[in-house]
């Protein structure tokens, strides 16, 4: 089985339809950059398919990091800078392009 290049986790947050407001699940989920393609739980992205990756820093901790895809723009919360994945994502498309 092929090994990602990069991954950085990132959580999906759900909330329940109760009479507390404060029930909610939060899903630990894994985004991993592969030669070929993206693949987060439920999406698979081919690397031709991605525009671009970007992060936007929310208060103290955490932010949003988004996928620039020919489908649009695909948001996944993060708790830290996913700054390698970035860094390794552009690597990637700079060496195809060469």
């Amino acid at each position: 089985m092929l090994q990602p290049i990069a991954s950085h986790p990132y959580v999906k947050i759900e909330r329940g339809v109760t009479s507390n407001p404060q029930d909610m699940i939060v899903h630990q989920r894994v985004i991993e950059l592969y030669e070929t393609k993206i693949t987060t739980c439920h999406r698979e992205f081919s690397i031709g398919e991605v525009h671009d990756m970007s992060y936007r820093k929310l208060g103290k901790e955490g932010g949003f990091l988004y996928l620039h895809t020919n489908q649009g723009v695909f948001p996944y919360t993060v708790k830290d800078n996913p700054i390698a994945l970035i860094q390794a994502f552009k690597q990637l498309i700079d060496n195809i392009n060469i």
